[in-house]
C-alpha cells in the first residue's frame, strides 16, 4: 500500500459513523477538486472548503476536537 492509499484508507475509515453516505466518492470529489491546481491553488482551495465546512458545523467544540484529531 503506497502512503497516499494508506492516507486515503484511513481518511474514509476513520469515523464509520461519520454521516457519510459514500466517504470514498467524496474523498475522490476532492481529488479531482485537486485536479490541473498547482500547490498555491490547491492550498487555497483546501483553505476556503475548510472555512466553508467550519461555517457549517458552526459548534467551536466540535471544531477544536476536529482540528485536535486533523493534528494527529
Amino acid at each position: 500500500m503506497t502512503k497516499e492509499s494508506a492516507k486515503e484508507s484511513e481518511v474514509t475509515t476513520q469515523n464509520p459513523a461519520n454521516g457519510l453516505s459514500d466517504p470514498p466518492a467524496f474523498y475522490a470529489a476532492l481529488v479531482a477538486a485537486h485536479e490541473g491546481l498547482g500547490e498555491h491553488d490547491s492550498a487555497a482551495l483546501n483553505a476556503r472548503l475548510v472555512l466553508l465546512l467550519a461555517n457549517h458545523i458552526g459548534d467551536q467544540t466540535v471544531l477544536q476536537s476536529l482540528i485536535e484529531q486533523a493534528q494527529r
